[in-house]
């Protein structure tokens, strides 16, 4: 995994929760993982096909999720609240397209697909054979972790290079 892949999303997430929650964040711990992904709390994967594929998974536990989400409410909200949720995947889907727009300026092609909810029971099965970076972005709302696992799809670039794109 290349990290002028990564770096869009790192970047996009940084600007995405210090704008959003009105306060600087800090890239705390990077990790690689080869195995599953498993989720902390409410989590919401995005997939991407296309040109490079594979998934982005933004996931806070249980009780930052709330404090985000009561943030973005502008009201005290239960965990239970089926808007901590969406708040979860919309996170998700403002990093994601910040980044897709950075990457597509550089000449890929994406399908971004609507947000997933991870749940306990079922992980993340698509990415067992993939290495992933993990980071950790510090807010004073709680930790915030997204896991990234993006590889180039060989068939879609090799197609391009034929075509002359």
């Amino acid at each position: 995994m290349k990290m002028d892949l990564i770096q869009p999303f790192i970047n996009s997430a940084d600007a995405v929760l210090s704008q959003g929650l009105h306060c600087t964040t800090k890239v705390g711990n990077l990790s690689m993982e080869e195995k599953a992904y498993r989720r902390k709390g409410v989590a919401g994967m995005v997939a991407l096909t296309g040109d490079i594929e594979g998934r982005i998974i933004l996931d806070l536990d249980p009780q930052t999720a709330v404090r985000v989400a009561s943030h973005y409410a502008g009201a005290e909200l239960p965990e239970s609240d089926a808007l901590v949720r969406e708040t979860v995947f919309e996170l998700a889907n403002q990093v994601v397209g910040n980044a897709i727009s950075a990457l597509n300026d550089q000449g890929f092609h994406f399908r971004v697909h609507p947000p997933l909810l991870l749940t306990a029971d079922e992980g993340d099965k698509s990415s067992e054979d993939v290495e992933a970076l993990m980071i950790c972005f510090e807010t004073p709302m709680g930790n915030v972790f997204m896991n990234v696992a993006l590889r180039h799809n060989k068939r879609r670039m090799s197609d391009h290079a034929v075509a002359g794109v």
